[in-house]
């Protein structure tokens, strides 16, 4: 399927306070970037790099006053996110080099404290993508998701006592549980065309098969469009904004995810 995604910040500046943005998909396995739009107002320069996880990042300044920063993106994505159920366990030994920064305990992923419990969840499931199946099982049917209530980050962990969180803590809880399984989880985040409320979206992948699978606790299956904007360790490698310095004001934050009936050209 074709869509049409977008994504607008504004914000109220003190002084003039470097950002590091993150709202520029790339082209990937399931998704084709056919054509994007970038607009800062008022316009500064902005410097591009790769970050270690393969992410698009902008570095700039932006001024004191208002400010907006407006990205929206044509892409091509799949209909339903691979599934790959029996996918096989893959030794750490024979694991991609750059798979294995996704196995270790991160900020929000403490998986040093989820051996016995992961253990658990899996116990009676085929090693690989059926430990992954069962672990989002577990999720889904033991937290509550409270979409637009999560404004401070929370780790594994405290989800796993509070009962309760958004889809960034629930995919936390999933990439601890895998990665105490010495299965490689990373987070994602990005749009789905089918989010209700709209809003970002955030999600995890797992390494079984000898390729990355998605897995959402947050919905029942993998249907509609999903747009990967940035990959990491856990939350705090993929905000799509990091100010530094004094505190800034966020006016407003607007998303827009929209099915488009023929391609852009």
């Amino acid at each position: 399927m074709w869509l049409h995604a977008s994504c607008s910040l504004e914000f109220n500046i003190p002084v003039p306070t470097p950002f590091l943005l993150m709202l520029r998909p790339r082209s990937g396995r399931q998704q084709w970037v056919a054509r994007e739009q970038y607009v800062l107002s008022p316009s500064v320069s902005v410097v591009e790099f790769t970050d270690s996880f393969g992410n698009l990042c902008q570095r700039l300044v932006a001024p004191a006053g208002y400010f907006s920063v407006h990205t929206s993106v044509e892409i091509e994505t799949a209909d339903v996110s691979d599934m790959g159920p029996g996918a096989n366990f893959v030794e750490v030994q024979q694991l991609p080099d750059e798979t294995l920064p996704f196995l270790y305990p991160s900020r929000y992923c403490e998986s040093d404290r989820f051996n016995e419990m992961a253990a658990s969840l899996v116990a009676g499931q085929a090693a690989g993508y059926d430990q992954c199946t069962a672990i989002v099982d577990y999720i889904r049917n033991t937290v509550t998701y409270t979409p637009g209530e999560g404004q401070q980050i929370i780790s594994a962990s405290e989800l796993n006592e509070l009962g309760h969180g958004v889809c960034r803590d629930m995919a936390h809880l999933g990439i601890a549980c895998c990665r105490a399984l010495s299965i490689p989880a990373r987070m994602v985040v990005g749009y789905l065309e089918s989010l209700e409320p709209m809003d970002l979206h955030a999600w995890f992948e797992a390494y079984v098969g000898n390729r990355w699978y998605t897995f959402d606790p947050t919905q029942v299956g993998l249907q509609g469009g999903r747009v990967a904007i940035a990959f990491g360790r856990d939350a705090a490698d993929v905000a799509i904004y990091t100010q530094f310095g004094d505190p800034v004001n966020q006016l407003n934050m607007q998303v827009n995810v929209e099915r488009m009936a023929e391609p852009p050209f």
